[in-house]
């Protein structure tokens, strides 16, 4: 097949429709999609080449005025697509069922949610409050976590597509700020003849370290990849030829390592869970004057000890001289290409739902959303959750089975 440069952005989809554009679905859902209404979030959760699956497939689809105005998707594509264009958050809240997007809901969002709503979103660990958590329960939504969805394949397949994302991106932010009109050193990533590139330190072996060292690499920079998971370590090694120096994280070869480096990228995390704190301030005060840190975790609490949420309006601060960009929604830089990503892997998922009749009996069989679901039939369901806010727990197998 002859791909031209302009069309291969919508290969994803183009693949997509060609497979689930089959028959009607056996339940109508109405779907929801707000405009995201959080700090700087660009994203939105389904393309117009999304929303026209859906559509034929037989559901309903309502979506807010400029829901996807900053991923530069205009209302008329949404329309033409098969969407009822809504002028008003209330108007998706009262007419849809299942909610679709991104971030969490604010608190004007909570306020709508109704008994026996469907939220689809992602979780934000590192700032989920208690109190969020608790009006999900009361209010009988079935909610599930872009951050849980997990497959048979042990794979993570909407974070997989964001880390990706955010990986690379971690690179090319870490270059920006270290010139010196953005306060970094004055050099480039990769140095030129004669000149020793910059040392690049990766904290973590997952997706987003993958990323960030296959794109530092690609910059032609030295590139350290530190995690306690030697088997992660191997595997990144022959990944990528053995281009890379590896380390197993502890407190010696991290002090070292951050002594001699121009850029650290924090990607150590644990699925389902806050990130583990890694680098420690007295790390950070012995770092170079102007050497970045890209702390890709800080919406799961962050790995060092000195990150602090910022916005894209804010990026970075400095401590002990050295920037931190610790935005929490990276990809929402690249909002066009982020919502392709999240598109196809959530439309499958929504067909899905209705193709099995409901919610109810799509849980049953549907593996990836069981182990995403967090709140069901007033129940929290996620043990780390559970564990994290000090509320009472009880599996969704459990709620399934017994038919509550």
């Amino acid at each position: 097949m002859d791909i031209k440069p302009l069309e291969t952005e919508q290969i994803g989809i183009q693949t997509l429709e060609k497979r689930l554009i089959e028959s009607e679905s056996k339940v109508s859902l109405k779907i929801g999609l707000p405009r995201e209404v959080s700090n700087d979030e660009r994203r939105v959760s389904l393309t117009p080449g999304g929303v026209s699956i859906l559509k034929a497939n037989g559901h309903e689809i309502f979506v807010e005025k400029k829901a996807g105005e900053e991923a530069n998707f205009t209302d008329q594509e949404y329309a033409d697509a098969g969407a009822e264009i809504a002028y008003g958050i209330d108007e998706i809240y009262r007419k849809a069922e299942m909610i679709v997007k991104v971030a969490p809901p604010c608190e004007e969002e909570l306020d709508l949610l109704e008994e026996s709503h469907i939220l689809f979103s992602a979780l934000h660990l590192g700032n989920a409050k208690e109190s969020f958590i608790n009006t999900l329960i009361e209010q009988s939504v079935t909610a599930f976590g872009f951050e849980f969805i997990q497959g048979e394949d042990k794979e993570f397949p909407i974070v997989r597509m964001m880390h990706e994302i955010t990986g690379s991106m971690a690179v090319q932010i870490g270059a920006h700020y270290l010139e010196k009109g953005e306060g970094g050193q004055g050099i480039m990533l990769g140095g030129i003849s004669g000149i020793p590139p910059a040392t690049v330190v990766i904290l973590g072996a997952g997706i987003t370290a993958e990323y960030a060292a296959r794109t530092a690499l690609g910059y032609g920079a030295q590139v350290f990849v530190m995690d306690n998971d030697l088997a992660r370590l191997r595997h990144l090694e022959n990944a990528l030829d053995r281009r890379i120096i590896t380390a197993t994280a502890n407190y010696q070869y991290i002090s070292s390592a951050l002594e001699h480096a121009d850029v650290v990228i924090g990607a150590a995390m644990q699925e389902g869970d806050r990130a583990p704190c890694l680098v420690t301030e007295p790390m950070v005060m012995n770092m170079k004057a102007g050497s970045v840190i890209v702390d890709t975790v800080i919406d799961q609490g962050g790995c060092v000890a000195t990150s602090r949420a910022t916005t894209h309006s804010k990026p970075t601060f400095l401590a002990h001289d050295v920037i931190h960009y610790c935005v929490p929604n990276i990809p929402s830089n690249v909002a066009r290409t982020a919502t392709y990503a999240l598109n196809n892997v959530i439309v499958p998922y929504l067909l899905a739902i209705g193709d099995a009749g409901g919610i109810e009996e799509c849980l049953w069989s549907n593996t990836a959303l069981r182990n995403g679901t967090y709140v069901y039939k007033k129940n929290l369901t996620k043990k780390s959750l559970a564990n994290l806010f000090n509320l009472p727990y009880r599996s969704i197998e459990m709620l399934i089975a017994s038919q509550i």
